[in-house]
């Protein structure tokens, strides 16, 4: 059923149809293939061109969006990866596309050398990771675009283009986070620094208190992040900051059993009663709750900045004014309490700098990012629809890859450069080769 383009790259008609990793979304695209370069890439957009179909390309399908969804040519990165070069003198690392964020993570690091920032998983490729606007948090560092120095992109004529502030800066100001609106990125060209250490200090914490303080511990840390707990007044928070060391891990037992056997196996069973006998989760949360207690340790970033997230979830995001969060966060606990919604999953609440990426979330302006999650196969409308209300009457702006109901319309009202970033995808793809009905709706047409 598979036959081989010219290289090493290869090409196959689409059997079974392509799924998400929340299980969510589900696409049948007509053909599927796996370039090995940028120039197989282009020549596979022609093609396409040719037959008259669309493209998308998907790297592990974190997105509870339907932006890689296809019914044209699906493009797999997975040939697409590894490092291209180290440039110690400008401290920069460029990687291929298709690249997961985990593999590079551990390359750098036995390089000596790493990210400044990152988000909460490193699962999804480099490419889906800052297309989407993938963000940690950070009183000083952004997202993961952000730290993007020049990138690759193949455009729907097969060009093969390279931008960054000196080359093409009108492309890279918008395509660092391009939504696959503009084309394939094929190579980021990321800031590194040296490897350096970082303290996490895990504190459970009343959610009253952490309202009180949020402006505090946001400006006393470098990474402040924190989890409020539905149906409870519990939060778990966390802050991480750098250090001189020793290095002091986690202990090999003990962080099992918290990151591994407490947040995955026995919350994922917690979720499942909650999702069989949903009277019973303001029970259960009362015990998630309390379950995870005050730790310290010392790590180098991917290990304090990441954790293994194996329950399945759908997930909403909003990006808020950060001086907005706390009023919010208020109207988001006062409408869980007086709603008869049973929800399993903390909300998390993170934080970023502005920034100057055209769609970034926070473009513009100093942001906190409030999430919500139910856990894979709950019905979530009716809890997404009400939180949707509370953030968009504060501004808010939603993660590209996380649900929402948002159209082109009122995202045009949220981002003041909407109008710079579609008249970019007008000259670069004025036939919407990669368009599908999620990018109609979020962009127009």
């Amino acid at each position: 059923m598979s036959t081989r383009t010219a290289g090493p790259g290869s090409a196959r008609t689409a059997g079974s149809p392509w799924r998400n990793w929340a299980g969510n979304v589900t696409s049948r695209p007509v053909r599927e293939v796996s370039p090995a370069s940028a120039e197989e890439l282009a020549a596979e957009l022609r093609r396409a061109a040719r037959d008259g179909l669309r493209v998308k390309t998907v790297g592990t399908g974190h997105s509870f969006t339907p932006i890689a969804a296809t019914d044209g040519v699906l493009i797999r990165p997975d040939l697409l990866t590894g490092i291209r070069r180290i440039d110690r003198a400008a401290m920069t690392v460029t990687v291929e596309s298709g690249t997961p964020l985990k593999r590079l993570n551990v390359a750098l690091a036995r390089e000596g050398l790493s990210l400044t920032n990152m988000g909460d998983i490193m699962e999804q490729t480099v490419a889906g990771a800052t297309s989407t606007g993938t963000h940690g948090t950070g009183r000083d560092s952004a997202s993961l675009a952000a730290q993007i120095r020049a990138l690759e992109l193949v455009t729907a004529d097969g060009q093969v283009m390279t931008c960054s502030e000196e080359r093409h800066p009108e492309v890279f100001a918008a395509a660092r986070i391009g939504l696959g609106a503009l084309g394939v990125v094929t190579a980021i060209t990321f800031a590194v620094e040296p490897l350096f250490l970082l303290t996490a200090r895990e504190e459970p914490m009343r959610f009253d208190r952490v309202i009180a303080e949020f402006d505090q511990l946001h400006a006393e840390n470098e990474h402040f992040e924190f989890y409020w707990f539905p149906h409870t007044d519990n939060c778990n928070t966390k802050r991480n900051n750098r250090s001189a060391g020793p290095a002091a891990p986690l202990p090999r037992l003990g962080g099992w059993f918290e990151d591994e056997f407490l947040s995955n196996g026995v919350f994922r069973a917690a979720c499942a009663l909650g999702r069989a006998v949903p009277p019973a989760i303001p029970s259960i949360a009362r015990v998630s709750s309390r379950a995870l207690s005050a730790r310290t340790y010392t790590d180098i970033p991917y290990k304090v900045f990441t954790t293994p997230r194996r329950v399945r979830f759908l997930e909403m995001e909003y990006a808020l004014p950060r001086e907005a969060a706390t009023t919010a966060l208020r109207e988001l606990k006062a409408m869980v309490e007086r709603s008869p919604l049973k929800v399993s999953f903390p909300v998390e609440v993170r934080t970023a700098p502005a920034d100057d990426i055209a769609l970034s979330t926070a473009s513009g302006r100093e942001t906190a990012y409030i999430a919500v999650h139910l856990y894979k196969g709950t019905p979530h409308r009716g809890y997404f629809t009400a939180v949707e209300r509370i953030m968009t009457a504060h501004g808010g702006r939603p993660h590209w890859g996380k649900v929402h109901t948002r159209d082109a319309a009122l995202l045009a009202a949220a981002y003041p450069r909407f109008a710079e970033f579609t008249a970019l995808r007008d000259r670069l793809d004025p036939e919407r080769r990669f368009a599908n009905d999620h990018l109609r709706r979020i962009l127009g047409d």
